[in-house]
């Protein structure tokens, strides 16, 4: 299908910036919003987190069958939902940082209910913009470029959360009109990235099937292997992945004694992430995608054993370790996108319809499964520590439930994630068989346009006296 402009590639990755201007400011943030400027209790804060996340997995599966039933002749099935979604999202932003003082009932009904429609408008504009990518080409190499792009334009909104709006939240600061000046200013920026994606991202593989049907659906998910496999190792890896984040501020604070190189750490983080995207296409040339996953996942480990042995004393190491896990948490997270668009193809060689949104739905419902999952992970092994808020120093057993989080949880989650991998079949060879054989189905049915959309996947058919059926392998 021939490579990619770059122009396509750099529109991709602003999407996942303006993705992040909403998700990134929200796991950063909102938690300290709400206890510490609308006066929300930690526990019922903390409550509400976990009850509209486990809202947020499902919206996903709600947005995908949304997606796999839209199509537009003029915009394609995707681009529509980020040029149509991305202001109510970035507006609900400002409305879930903009908690009004109406007492602690209606406070925390209004909390829930702007956080919900937030994660829903985010389903909404996420799915479709994650499965874009399936759909913009079929070459590995340039899949691999475009999960390097959204990479970047994700950490660069992490980061720059991190290095200038991080040091802001003190006690001092007018910290509400922070936020409302900040994500005001997102609606603006975000809504410019949205349409640069929309205007740049075009869809350029061909589809059978423009509307697809739940029945459908539930076939491809069915069928789909690889799918299952990776949405396993992901949830893992995520797991693993989030303890970490979770705990890290905690340990370079409360174990190292090392706060100020957290500034560092996050510069580093970028660095990274720019530093490793212009080698992931030859990687994925040389290895193969599911290879280089498993060696990302054996670097966190890697790194998880570092951060939870090495001496508090020892700065250097411990900082080292974090370094060494965030490297194969950035190799991990720069090829899994890719290899879930693989499993579209998958499904469609199984089943003859092709649904990149119920695809990435379920993949992306998954890995808030283990986000979830991780930052439970984290909390418990502080409360198993004993972590005292606000103390001068944490006891011994306080630190190694600290250690304990931040290293062995990803070490455990890494072996996890590897050990499913071995099992997983797409290969980038058995792929590139796969994209070759549909594309001989197509010019044995002899098909110039999209098929009718009530064509069932069963139907999988009869033009000029031919007969090609979906495998059963």
């Amino acid at each position: 299908m021939g490579k990619l402009p770059k122009i396509s590639i750099i529109g991709y990755g602003a999407g996942d910036a303006a993705n992040n201007l909403a998700f990134t400011t929200a796991t950063m943030f909102l938690l300290i919003y709400y206890t510490d400027v609308a006066g929300i209790s930690a526990a019922a804060a903390g409550t509400l987190l976990l009850v509209v996340r486990v809202f947020d997995a499902f919206a996903d599966l709600f947005a995908g069958r949304i997606v796999d039933r839209t199509y537009s002749k003029r915009f394609g099935k995707f681009r529509p939902f980020l040029m149509f979604g991305s202001v109510p999202l970035l507006l609900l932003s400002v409305a879930v940082f903009s908690v009004p003082q109406i007492g602690e009932s209606g406070m925390l009904l209004y909390a829930y209910l702007t956080y919900a429609a937030l994660g829903l408008a985010y389903s909404l504009v996420n799915i479709p913009y994650g499965s874009l990518a399936g759909a913009m080409t079929q070459d590995p190499s340039e899949r691999a470029k475009l999960a390097s792009a959204r990479t970047i334009g994700a950490m660069i909104v992490g980061s720059g959360l991190g290095i200038f709006v991080a040091p802001l939240i003190t006690p001092e600061n007018d910290l509400q009109s922070i936020f409302t000046f900040m994500t005001l200013g997102f609606v603006v920026v975000g809504t410019a990235l949205y349409f640069f994606t929309a205007f740049t991202a075009k869809e350029r593989v061909r589809r059978d099937v423009p509307h697809v049907t739940m029945k459908q659906s539930a076939a491809i998910l069915k069928n789909n292997k690889p799918l299952v496999l990776l949405c396993i190792s992901s949830f893992v890896f995520l797991t693993g992945m989030l303890a970490l984040s979770t705990v890290q501020l905690y340990y370079l604070r409360d174990v190292l004694n090392a706060l100020p190189l957290y500034a560092l750490f996050s510069i580093i983080q970028l660095v990274m992430v720019f530093g490793l995207a212009g080698f992931i296409p030859k990687i994925v040339r040389i290895f193969g995608k599911r290879t280089a996953y498993m060696a990302g996942g054996g670097i966190m480990g890697v790194g998880g054993v570092i951060v939870f042995l090495a001496p508090p004393s020892m700065v250097w190491l411990g900082f080292s370790g974090l370094v060494v896990c965030q490297l194969g948490i950035v190799l991990v997270n720069m090829l899994v996108w890719a290899l879930e668009a693989d499993t579209v193809e998958y499904g469609e060689w199984k089943t003859g319809v092709r649904a990149e949104g119920i695809v990435y739905a379920l993949f992306s419902f998954t890995r808030k499964a283990g986000q979830a999952v991780g930052g439970a992970l984290a909390a418990y092994a502080l409360a198993w520590g004993g972590y005292v808020a606000n103390a001068a120093a944490q006891s011994e057993q306080a630190v190694w439930g600290i250690r304990a989080g931040a290293g062995l949880v990803p070490v455990a989650a890494s072996i996890i994630a590897i050990a499913i991998m071995f099992f997983y079949p797409l290969t980038d060879a058995k792929h590139k068989e796969i994209v070759a054989e549909i594309a001989e189905r197509r010019l044995t049915r002899g098909v110039a346009a999209p098929m009718d959309p009530s064509l069932s996947t069963a139907a999988f058919t009869v033009n000029r006296g031919q007969n090609s059926t979906p495998p059963t392998e």
